[in-house]
């Protein structure tokens, strides 16, 4: 395979993956700081250098819309959006997963409002985080361009049958330039292959369906188990799919990425673009004899709890960065999730969390090497001041 690797921000990287999808409907609704995604994207679709039928529209909320009727029709369909975008599609994002859509739609993490902020953190996809999408979160701009196809095979699979949010940090590999490899537009296509809806859809005259009817006590809650069901199915099935990825275009892609772990005392839980700088600590930390390592999931829906499990049992302490509050007091959502996870492990490590960057404010390795530190003195005494903290803000 002939490798093409060019200077792409991580929006651009994901709109060439849009192009070789070339998604039958794109409903677009730009919005920071996912804008670049749909710019770059309608500029292949009026140069005709693809045959997507791109649906502008007046608001998120239609954009989904119109993903929801074209998804049912049978169309291959994408959109993309941010924070507020986000928050306004809502109610459309539940209905899009409990008519087991499989939409593919790029998000670009910013702080959902208030007060009004247009930088990254994940307050926006981990409020949606139960809204039955998938969700993959990459650290790099080039990931999230590899997590773009990938999605489109999850979400068609016949066992899974769901929308697929892919997620990049915004203004941090949005607009970062990085070195991307763009795979052969033949072998994008032949790992998607031809669409062929999963269900019946609304064309399909000759066996009439219905969409989204009134669904009360009698159906409702059948309809819910089953959701559940092709969510469980999926962290089964993305396995499979992954492994054909990484050997189709010679990849290494993880549901959740163990770095220096083997011999790890004391690791960082964290998703995205943070774990490339938690990375460099912990390399720093190993120059120096420290035992540390570093746990990167790039799967949050469905919850990766086995891997997560497998990977801190090795470890004696893991301190969590969460990128969004939860407000609930006690502690950030991916904490919460991995505590809970950790409640049925045999082998359990002292867990602390710690809120960071929201509102796009920045981490540096100095703060991260100092939650290193932190772990090491929990080791030695055996005290937690505070299971819950916070980097970087003025107390």
């Amino acid at each position: 395979m002939n490798k093409k690797i060019i200077p792409l921000t991580g929006d651009q990287a994901v709109a060439e993956a849009m192009r070789q999808i070339e998604p039958d409907v794109v409903a677009a609704y730009p919005i920071t700081p996912q804008t670049e995604i749909v710019m770059t994207f309608s500029q292949f679709v009026a140069d005709g250098r693809v045959k997507t039928e791109m649906i502008p529209v007046e608001s998120e909320h239609s954009a989904m819309s119109a993903c929801v009727g074209s998804a049912a029709a049978g169309a291959r369909t994408m959109t993309a959006t941010s924070a507020n975008g986000l928050a306004l599609m809502w109610e459309i994002v539940y209905i899009a997963a409990s008519m087991r859509l499989p939409i593919v739609m790029p998000v670009v993490n910013r702080a959902l409002s208030g007060p009004i902020n247009i930088h990254c953190d994940h307050s926006d996809t981990m409020g949606a985080r139960d809204s039955g999408w998938i969700q993959i979160y990459a650290e790099s701009g080039r990931e999230a361009y590899e997590h773009a196809i990938l999605a489109v095979r999850i979400a068609e699979h016949s066992g899974i049958n769901l929308p697929v949010m892919v997620c990049q940090d915004g203004f941090i590999t949005s607009h970062s330039v990085e070195g991307v490899e763009l795979f052969d537009d033949a072998a994008v296509k032949k790992f998607i292959g031809e669409y062929k809806p999963n269900m019946t859809t609304l064309l399909d005259v000759d066996n009439p369906v219905t969409y989204g009817p009134i669904d009360l006590q009698d159906f409702y809650f059948e309809h819910k188990r089953q959701q559940t069901e092709a969510m469980k199915n999926a962290i089964d099935i993305i396995p499979g799919i992954m492994n054909e990825f990484n050997k189709a275009f010679s990849r290494d892609l993880k549901i959740v990425e163990e770095y220096m772990m083997d011999d790890a005392e004391a690791s960082i839980v964290v998703f995205s673009s943070t774990a490339g700088t938690a990375k460099f600590v912990v390399d720093s930390l190993r120059a120096k004899g420290v035992k540390a390592g570093l746990v990167r999931p790039c799967l949050f829906r469905p919850f990766p709890k086995e891997y997560i499990i497998k990977a801190l049992s090795k470890v004696k302490i893991a301190a969590v960065l969460d990128r969004a509050d939860s407000f609930s007091g006690c502690g950030g959502p991916v904490f919460s999730e991995i505590r809970s996870a950790m409640y049925e492990a045999k082998q359990k490590p002292e867990l602390i969390n710690y809120i960071f960057g929201l509102g796009g404010r920045d981490i540096f390795p100095n703060d991260i090497e100092a939650v290193y530190k932190d772990m090491s003195g929990i080791l030695k005494t055996g005290k937690i001041s505070n299971r819950v903290n916070y980097i970087g803000v003025r107390e």
